[in-house]
C-alpha cells in the first residue's frame, strides 16, 4: 500500500480497506509506504487507531528517497508495528498548528502538545529513552531528523533501499499487535500491491485547493447560465455536479470565510452587470473581487504550500470568468439596442425555401422553419423554381412577397 501527499479522508478509507482485504486473504504483513507533509489531527488519530487496532502486522515505510514523514506523518510512522525509512528521508516537525498553518493559542497549543506527547510516549514505550525524548522533541520543539539519525537513536527499526531490502531485513523480526507477539517470516515473500480505488483517488483530488477553486468557478458560472437561459439542463447539471464536488473539498480543507464571501460577491457583481449594464464597471470589480477572494480562500501567510491555491491559476481563471461575463454583457447590450419586432414585422428578413414553384403571375409556397406560407414574387424578381432559397421582403396579410437569394 502506498500513499503520498497531505492527509485526506481517502487515506483512512484506503487503509481500512487494505486491512480488511488482508484479513480476508490471510495476508501475513502489510507495508504502508508514506510520503506526507502532514495533515489534520483528526485524520491522524483515525489512522493511528486503524494501525494500532490491526491484528495483522503493519510496517510504516517512509519512502522513496527524498520523502518525508512530517508533522502528523511522524506519529503515523511511530504507530506502525515497525517503522522503516529509505535513505535521504526525514521525520519530525510534529508541532500542532492551526488548520491554516497558523500558531495556536497558548492554552490550546499546550493541551494539544501534551496529548500528542503522551500518545508518542505510548507508541515509543518499547524504544530506548533517547528515542522517546526525540519523539517528544518533534512535538515540543518541532525537531526533525534524518533517517540515519532516527535509526541511530532507535526511533525507527530499519533503513531500507526498497521494499525487497525491507522484507529481507524484516525476516525474523518480532512485532507486537493486539493479537500478541508475531515473528515475521518474509523469506521468499510474495508481494501484492493494492492501489487507491477510483473513488479514493477522486476524493484525494478533491482536496486539492486548486481543483476546488476551479470546480467552484465552473459550478457558479454554469448555474448562472442555466438561470439566465432556462429550458435546457446541461449547464444546470454541470453546475450542480461541480458545486457538489467543490463542497466536499470545502468541507475538508481549511477555508477562510472572508475569501468565500469575496468569491460570492464577485459572481453577484457579474450578474448585476448583466441585469443593469454599467459598460463593464461591475465586471471589472467582479474580476478584482474574485481574485482577492480566491487568494484569501485558502491562502494565508501561515498556510502550508500544499494547501495554497496557485496565484497564476487564480489570475487566469478569474480573467477567463470575467471574459465569459463580458461577452454575455456585450450580447445583452446589443439585445437592448435591437428594435423589437412583433407580428408580421418579425417575418421580414427571414430566409425560407420554395416548396412550390412561384410564377411571375400567381403564387406558390414557401417554407419558413416548419411553416408553409403562400408567397408571391417581389417586384422585378424572376420566377422561382422549387428548392430556391428566398428572403421575405414584404408581408400582406397571410401572403409573403419574396426575392431570391444566392
Amino acid at each position: 500500500m502506498s500513499v503520498e501527499g497531505p492527509l485526506t479522508p481517502s487515506w483512512v478509507e484506503y487503509l481500512d480497506r487494505g486491512i480488511q482485504r488482508a484479513e480476508q486473504r490471510d495476508i501475513d504483513l502489510i507495508i504502508l509506504q508514506i510520503n506526507t507533509p502532514g495533515g489534520s489531527t483528526d485524520l491522524m488519530q483515525s489512522l493511528v487507531s486503524l494501525l494500532r487496532g490491526s491484528t495483522i502486522p503493519i510496517v510504516v515505510y517512509v519512502a522513496p528517497r527524498g520523502a518525508m514523514a512530517g508533522s502528523a506523518g511522524t506519529v503515523i510512522t511511530l504507530a506502525g508495528h515497525a517503522a522503516a525509512m529509505a535513505p535521504e528521508t526525514i521525520i519530525g516537525a510534529a508541532s500542532p498548528v492551526g488548520s491554516q498553518g497558523e500558531d495556536l493559542g497558548e492554552t490550546i497549543s499546550t493541551k494539544l502538545k501534551e496529548a500528542i506527547r503522551a500518545q508518542v510516549r505510548t507508541l515509543t514505550a518499547n524504544r530506548p529513552p533517547e528515542a522517546i525524548q526525540l519523539a517528544e522533541a518533534t512535538i515540543e520543539e518541532a525537531k526533525a531528523v534524518s533517517a540515519e539519525e532516527a535509526l541511530e537513536i532507535g526511533l525507527i527499526d530499519f533503513i531500507a533501499n526498497d521494499i525487497h531490502d525491507l522484507l529481507r531485513q524484516l525476516n525474523g523480526f518480532t512485532v507486537t499487535t493486539v493479537a500478541g507477539e508475531i515473528t515475521l517470516n518474509t523469506e521468499n515473500a510474495e508481494i501484492s500491491t493494492m492501489e487507491l480505488s477510483l473513488i479514493e483517488q477522486l476524493l484525494a483530488v478533491l482536496t486539492n485547493p486548486n481543483i476546488v477553486f476551479i470546480l467552484l468557478s465552473i459550478g457558479v458560472q454554469a448555474i448562472l447560465i442555466e438561470l439566465s437561459s432556462p429550458g435546457g439542463w446541461v449547464a444546470g447539471f454541470i453546475g450542480v455536479c461541480s458545486l457538489a464536488l467543490a463542497a466536499y473539498g470545502l468541507g475538508v480543507l481549511p477555508v477562510n470565510w472572508f475569501g468565500l464571501i469575496f468569491t460570492a460577491t464577485a459572481f453577484v457583481l457579474f450578474v448585476l452587470d448583466l441585469k443593469a449594464p454599467t459598460h463593464g464597471a461591475l465586471t471589472i470589480a467582479g474580476i478584482a473581487s474574485l481574485i482577492i477572494g480566491a487568494l484569501v480562500l485558502f491562502n494565508s501567510p501561515a498556510t502550508p504550500e500544499f494547501q495554497r491555491v496557485s496565484v497564476p491559476l487564480v489570475v487566469v481563471t478569474s480573467m477567463l470568468t470575467g471574459g465569459v461575463f463580458a461577452v454575455a454583457l456585450v450580447f445583452a447590450l446589443r439585445a437592448q439596442k435591437t428594435p423589437i419586432r412583433m407580428g408580421q414585422e418579425a417575418l421580414i428578413g427571414r430566409i425560407g425555401v420554395v416548396k412550390q414553384d412561384i410564377p411571375v403571375f400567381g403564387s406558390g409556397q414557401v417554407q419558413l422553419a416548419s411553416e408553409l406560407w403562400t408567397a408571391e414574387l417581389a417586384e422585378g424578381t424572376e420566377p422561382l423554381p422549387k428548392g430556391s432559397r428566398v428572403e421575405v421582403v414584404e408581408v400582406h396579410g397571410i401572403r409573403l412577397r419574396v426575392r431570391a437569394i444566392s
